[in-house]
């Protein structure tokens, strides 16, 4: 049986990967754009840095440390699939000018952000100002979807 702290480092590890290796993603494609800046292009860039990167690796390890236990494998997988998927379809439907497709990301982002928020659910005191700092990120997400689906009509 793996131990707790172990249970909650294997939680984390998904999204943190899946967070760090969007967040390499996105300085490749500045760094492949660099040589013919275009809006879409920096967009991407800053996109997979902040949203598919840091607010993922924040909140899937926030989520793992922070929970009253460590996550499920069930949670997780579908915590990874709609976030990474939703923000697939915000990048597709964007640069296709696909605007369903982004709405269906931005769906896809809120209900994978209400599945993170809800399994910090219970933590108390146990998470402080770093449970603080958490709801503060989630919150700026939540506060960005709409934003980002309203901004893809202009």
């Amino acid at each position: 049986m793996a131990t707790t702290s172990s249970a909650r480092w294997s939680a984390a590890l998904p999204l943190a990967a899946a967070g760090a290796a969007s967040v390499v993603a996105g300085g490749l494609v500045a760094a492949f754009t660099a040589a013919v800046p275009s809006e879409h292009g920096a967009w991407v860039a800053a996109y997979l840095v902040l949203v598919a990167g840091v607010a993922q690796l924040g909140l899937g390890v926030g989520q793992a440390l922070l929970a009253p236990r460590p996550p499920s494998r069930r949670l997780v997988a579908a915590e990874l699939i709609a976030w990474n998927g939703g923000s697939a379809a915000v990048i597709a439907g964007t640069l296709l000018d696909a605007v369903l497709l982004v709405d269906a990301g931005g769906v896809l982002l809120v209900f994978a952000l209400a599945l993170l928020v809800r399994g910090v659910r219970g933590s108390g005191r146990r998470g402080g100002w770093w449970l603080q700092l958490y709801r503060l990120l989630a919150t700026v997400v939540l506060v960005s979807v709409p934003i980002g689906l309203l901004l893809a009509r202009a």
